[in-house]
């Protein structure tokens, strides 16, 4: 399981759960229920990060939990 922070919330509009990954730059999931909705967050954050090698991105660290004011 990756690191990073995840934020779930329910969006009315897409009728789902969605994931967002702030740490990496529009890496998002959705799902039908919040388990899945992390699950596919999963498969997401692990598309990105193959992606952004591939381009030569730098992968940022996962920092856990961060601050917002």
């Amino acid at each position: 399981m990756y690191k990073y922070e995840r934020i779930v919330y329910w969006s009315e509009e897409d009728n789902a759960f969605i994931v967002e990954v702030p740490e990496l730059l529009g890496c998002m999931a959705d799902g039908e229920t919040v388990e899945e909705a992390i699950k596919q967050s999963e498969v997401i954050i692990k598309e990105w990060i193959e992606t952004a090698l591939e381009r030569g991105i730098e992968i940022p660290n996962p920092k856990g939990r961060l601050m917002y004011a």
